[in-house]
């Protein structure tokens, strides 16, 4: 009794463990932002009109265009595909050996039958297979320049998490921006992002329920011999 008892306090105290887990949102370091390149000391002054280093453009924008620069970005993704796919085989094959002669004498075994044969196979195959499949993605992403390419461009990455009492959503963005799609409000759309890598990924429990067991995953992956 004592041992089931206590059996039963471990595996009571592991399913508390396991229910007090923290669910706080994991950052990826992949997607993770950067620090602005430190400028260099600013100049003395020497009298003149114009001090290196203190110069100030009127008309000049708020664009992104340096490394840890900040760059909004509009999620306008849409996509629908579709394939269809039919397959038949038939094939038969009939092959007929007569009975063989030797020096003009049929060639038999020993109780007086024959050696000719004949032999035929047919084989059958037919599959079909259909898949549609149709995605859409809106919001808006802050991401921030890691780098200027020696052409002008800017690759950007970034990665916005949310969490939930049900688990976490994440939405991470990486790609290269060229500076003449940047809008006035500093906004690109993702469409016009370059090399793109997208991700819309959740985890805990509503992620875990949608996920297919791996026994289940077994029986229709190639492995399956049936």
């Amino acid at each position: 009794m004592t041992r089931t008892v206590r059996l039963a306090f471990i595996a009571l105290s592991t399913v508390l463990l396991i229910g007090c887990t923290s669910t706080s949102p994991k950052r990826d370091p992949e997607f993770a932002p950067v620090a602005p390149v430190v400028p260099p000391p600013q100049a003395l002054g020497t009298g003149a009109i114009y001090q290196a280093g203190h110069e100030r453009s009127w008309f000049e924008d708020r664009r992104a265009r340096r490394v840890g620069d900040i760059l909004v970005v509009r999620l306008v993704e849409q996509t629908d595909a579709s394939v269809s796919n039919s397959t038949d085989v038939s094939k038969t094959n009939t092959t007929t050996i007569a009975d063989p002669t030797l020096l003009g004498k049929n060639i038999s075994w020993l109780h007086g039958g024959n050696l000719s044969f004949d032999l035929s196979s047919d084989t059958d195959f037919e599959s079909e297979g259909d898949n549609a499949q149709s995605n859409e993605l809106r919001g808006s992403l802050t991401v921030t320049v890691t780098e200027v390419l020696p052409n002008g461009y800017l690759r950007v990455r970034g990665e916005k998490r949310l969490g939930t009492n049900s688990g976490n959503e994440y939405v991470k963005i990486s790609g290269v921006v060229r500076p003449e799609d940047i809008d006035t409000t500093n906004a690109v759309d993702s469409t016009r992002i370059a090399d793109a890598t997208l991700l819309y990924v959740g985890d805990g429990q509503i992620a875990d329920a949608n996920k297919m067991g791996w026994l289940a995953r077994f029986f229709i992956s190639a492995l399956m011999p049936f």
